[in-house]
């Protein structure tokens, strides 16, 4: 199988890493308008470097495409018109009629379309899932330090989106109401929000995110009937604490099995590469397909709209331009 990279940015260059290293592929090469940042990768991927993607789906099956969120549509219809399957990088779209139009297309030419929800790869979140049975309060909090990437777009879709991916993936029930706040501090993008998704079964989902701490966090508390969930994404460790039914504590609380597992070497980037390359080889489809990809964005571009509507924009524009 022959695959390659477009845009070798800071996440980029780690794509290329994972192909190099899966068996029974070849990276044939890397593509970035920065040719000095494409040489840079090919060199240590020993593979070639291009500065026109179209020259590097004349050559392969499977790209990933690593570019701003912007230029998703764009790049992937190049890649459907090549005939290439795509692993993109989320969010899929920055509009769910592009995400359609992606999807559709996919579905025409038969090709595979699977988006880059990492966290869906990490060790910890695969390992709950034995675990999880009708949760009805999920509390999470995505807390991060201020880096200089990701910041051409909201917040929501940079980090909040990850776990509504997971949300909605773990809580079998439509979506009924959206309540939110958030608000622009650094960039002139809301850079801390809060969203509370209320799911027509009537579980809800308290989710936080914010890019300009001073510490990181990364987790996901899952309440359910008899028994409570805590996911550490950072550390990539899972808590589990079942009540024992019928047996209590001198002050009343059900007595409680609580076991911990770490995982330590898992590599999601890793995971989530060679499963595509699985669906590629097999036809098969993705774990985070096109579809569900398209689903966390409409849910995260509603929070953004909501968002947007609660902001005083005036206010905002005067305090990021210094007025």
């Amino acid at each position: 199988m022959k695959a390659g990279v477009i845009g070798v940015g800071y996440l980029g260059r780690y794509h290329a890493q994972k192909y190099k290293s899966l068996d029974n592929v070849e990276l044939v090469g890397v593509a970035d308008i920065d040719l000095d940042a494409a040489n840079e990768s090919a060199k240590e991927n020993e593979c070639l470097a291009f500065s026109d993607y179209k020259e590097l789906l004349k050559c392969v099956d499977a790209v990933s495409i690593v570019v701003p969120t912007s230029l998703h549509h764009k790049v992937a219809l190049d890649c459907i018109a090549a005939g290439v399957d795509i692993l993109m990088e989320k969010p899929i779209t920055t509009t769910v009629e592009e995400a359609d139009d992606l999807i559709a297309r996919c579905e025409d030419k038969n090709l595979i379309l699977q988006v880059g929800h990492l966290e869906r790869f990490n060790p910890a979140v695969q390992a709950m899932q034995p675990f999880i049975t009708v949760p009805v309060f999920i509390e999470s909090q995505r807390i991060s330090t201020f880096k200089n990437r990701g910041v051409d777009v909201d917040v929501v879709l940079d980090l909040m989106i990850h776990d509504i991916d997971i949300i909605l993936n773990i809580i079998h029930s439509p979506l009924e109401t959206i309540h939110t706040v958030g608000a622009p501090v650094v960039t002139h993008f809301t850079d801390i929000a809060n969203a509370r998704l209320i799911f027509e079964n009537g579980a809800t989902a308290n989710v936080t995110v914010s890019r300009i701490a001073r510490t990181s966090t990364r987790r996901m508390r899952i309440f359910q009937p008899g028994s409570f969930i805590n996911v550490d994404f950072a550390n990539r460790k899972v808590t589990t604490m079942n009540m024992k039914k019928g047996e209590f504590q001198k002050n009343g609380m059900p007595k409680q099995k609580i076991a911990s597992n770490s995982f330590p070497d898992g590599d999601a980037l890793h995971a989530e590469v060679a499963h595509f390359v699985e669906n590629v080889r097999n036809r098969t489809t993705p774990l985070v397909s096109g579809a569900e990809g398209r689903r966390a964005l409409d849910v995260a571009l509603q929070v953004i709209e909501q968002i947007k509507d609660h902001q005083k924009l005036g206010v905002y524009s005067e305090d990021m331009s210094g007025n």
